[in-house]
């Protein structure tokens, strides 16, 4: 208490120092010790949307500002917004911070430049070039290790009602500053006050970097804020052990945990039993279990209707073919091969775009209409040659025996099935983005060995293969069969495509599968009739329609749903709703997301829940990231997820959410409310 009592005093010294230098000065719009901005990531975003603004904050050498809890001194950021009718805006959001302890205070501040986050929605009805002015007043504390100066600023910025575009430099910036904003947990940790200690621990993969660990509670009276800290890892754990406060928290408690490179994680803390530490847990612990979820995802999808066809294809020429053991070994290896060397590819990118601070996700190429336009052309001329409008005497793409056709019919079942994450795969991607890159991909390696898995088997085992029907008549009609899961799939793709790019986008997508069918169709029948140069109509054909598909771009749109009430997510809209202390149901779908569209039908959309909900007055948010949008991205990926889909519950009154399951059931959504 004596400690406690001098901390108070020396602060109110230093403040009153502060508040003796002359008024005239310290206020001066030249005078500020902290040189504040604000900005917009777009500077013409859409009518409705949420533009996020930035206060981009630079202290004056030897100054620095104060953290949402300042510690044993200072004042949290206050800020009052002059918005237009209709506008509102959403919560500062506060960088990790650091440390300064000045004469047995714990300050916890900004000493470099940082940002400052916020959302602002915008009306709707707004027409496009309507000028929207956007202003805000700052009060806050700025300190030297000395004295202590009160300051206000006010700043402002106009937008201007447009299309939402950001240049490259905008995104990069603002995807920079939202690195620095600590990402949700996911997973609740737990602390025990026993004997004098706070023992904390807070689960966290034994192979990601952790560097110098700190807890940063978000408010007084939790721990001891100047005690040292010991940070020590237990396989899948960090333990954190302190002084707790002088009167020591009994409930939940919320902080920040900063890792390496100051990055963080918001922890949702309950109190419970915290076993002491007993060392050991491999480094590759947790990279090992991601590893086995991604197998078994893996695995799952070759039941998918994408992948099935392309698999049985591949399955029953090789018993057709009668090679021996070591051609049928070489193929299995060939097709294992392009399967893994699609997944490592698309998870290097992937990772790769997350490093340039992009919001992207798994199944990312998705999002551009353009990769959907020429994917859609892939399938569904396979499904057309499945059945029977043309045959190609040479090797065919789904059919081809040797280790060219396999690879290239590993890869294509690689790069369709990603839309189709199943149920055990979120869980082992999400864990990707907090693992070092190698042991990220070989998550990513898992994930494509799994789809292979079943090709290996049959490739490796004899056994095996002798089980497999002896060919025959019937493999002619099991093509046929096998073509209408392959013209579903072209369907599901051309249905995605209207909805990313408008009627104009799914008719120019139409128009160039047809062109390359023609040009399919026409080489078939100048190879029967044995003439030279017989692939040429198909090679201007596909190149013709490829080109077309190019051409296509994304239409605005927004989220839908068939539940009653429902409302497009947006930060500043829950944080809304958990004011006025609704409980809301948060779910995150894209288009070209298989399992988000069976939980919508199965579950989500359903009279159940639809009566459980309103019994409850449950809000319901839906986040439509079929386009990629990149303020979505940030948010799910605070959340530890790769990709769609993600469901969160926030109880009433509750500010951190649950993560429920991948797969929904109406029993799983309709005991929520209850």
């Amino acid at each position: 208490m004596v400690r406690q009592a001098v901390r108070a005093a020396l602060f109110i010294l230093m403040t009153v120092a502060g508040l003796l230098v002359p008024t005239a000065w310290a206020q001066a719009p030249g005078n500020k010790h902290i040189r504040l901005t604000l900005v917009a990531e777009s500077d013409h975003p859409r009518a409705g949307s949420t533009v996020r603004l930035a206060f981009e904050a630079v202290p004056e050498a030897g100054w620095h500002g104060y953290w949402k809890n300042p510690g044993d001194a200072g004042v949290e950021t206050q800020v009052a917004w002059t918005l237009p009718a209709g506008a509102s805006a959403g919560p500062l959001r506060y960088p990790v911070p650091g440390r300064l302890l000045i004469a047995g205070l714990m300050n916890y501040v900004y000493e470099r430049p940082f940002a400052l986050l916020a959302d602002v929605t915008l009306p709707k009805a707004l027409p496009a070039g309507t000028r929207v002015p956007i202003a805000a007043k700052l009060t806050y504390l700025v300190c030297t290790e000395q004295i202590c100066v009160p300051e206000q600023q006010e700043v402002a910025t106009v937008v201007t009602i447009g299309d939402g575009m950001v240049s490259p430099a905008r995104r990069a910036a603002f995807d920079a500053y939202a690195r620095a904003i600590p990402r949700a947990l996911g997973s609740p940790a737990t602390y025990q006050v026993e004997q004098g200690r706070l023992r904390l621990a807070v689960p966290f993969p034994a192979g990601a970097a952790l560097g110098q660990a700190w807890f940063y509670p978000a408010a007084a009276g939790v721990i001891d804020m100047a005690a040292p800290q010991t940070v020590t890892r237990d396989g899948d754990r960090v333990m954190i052990e302190t002084r707790p406060a002088v009167t020591p928290p009994t409930g939940r408690i919320e902080g920040v945990l900063s890792t390496a490179d100051g990055q963080g994680f918001a922890l949702s803390v309950i109190p419970g039993t915290v076993a002491a530490a007993q060392g050991g847990g491999g480094v590759w612990a947790a990279a090992l279990l991601a590893f086995g979820g991604a197998l078994l995802g893996g695995l799952l999808l070759n039941i998918m209707p994408c992948v099935f066809p392309i698999l049985s294809l591949k399955a029953l020429s090789l018993a057709k073919s009668g090679e021996s053991e070591a051609h049928a070994r070489r193929e299995a290896l060939a097709y294992t091969a392009g399967v893994v060397l699609v997944c490592l590819a698309l998870g290097g990118v992937l990772l790769a775009l997350r490093a340039g601070g992009a919001s992207a996700g798994w199944a990312f190429q998705l999002q551009d209409p353009r990769i959907v336009g020429v994917l859609l052309i892939l399938v569904a001329v396979i499904a057309l040659n499945l059945a029977g409008l043309f045959e190609l005497p040479t090797p065919r793409f789904a059919s081809a025996s040797g280790v060219g056709g396999a690879f290239m019919t590993g890869a294509l079942a690689a790069f369709v099935a990603t839309p189709c994450t199943g149920p055990f795969m979120g869980a082992a991607l999400g864990a990707a983005l907090v693992l070092p890159a190698v042991a990220a991909m070989a998550v990513f390696a898992g994930l494509g060995i799994g789809i292979a898995l079943p090709f290996l088997l049959i490739g490796f085992v004899p056994a095996l293969r002798r089980r497999l029907p002896r060919p025959g008549a019937w493999m002619q009609r099991l093509r046929h069969i096998l073509s209408v899961p392959m013209f579903l799939t072209a369907l599901a793709l051309a249905w995605v495509l209207g909805r990313q790019a408008g009627v104009d986008g799914m008719t120019l997508g139409l128009a160039a599968v047809l062109l390359a069918s023609l040009g399919l169709w026409w080489t078939g029948r100048r190879q029967h009739a044995g003439n030279e140069r017989a692939g040429l109509p198909a090679a201007i054909a596909l190149a013709l329609a490829c080109a077309g598909v190019v051409l296509v771009r994304a239409a605005p749109g927004g989220a839908a749903s068939a539940l009653p009430g429902a409302e497009p997510f947006s930060e500043a809209r829950l944080a809304a709703l958990q004011a006025e202390g609704r409980p809301v149901f948060a779910y995150f779908t894209a288009d070209w997301c298989l399992t988000c569209k069976v939980n919508e039908k199965a579950a989500i959309e359903t009279q159940a829940v639809a009566d459980a909900f309103r019994r409850g007055k449950v809000a319901v948010l839906v986040g439509d990231w079929t386009d990629g949008d990149p303020t979505l991205g940030r948010f799910i990926e605070r959340h530890n997820r790769a990709g769609v889909p993600l469901y969160l519950w926030y109880a009433k009154g509750a500010q951190r959410p649950s993560v429920l399951p991948q797969i929904l059931t109406k029993a799983t959504l309709t005991d929520l409310s209850t």
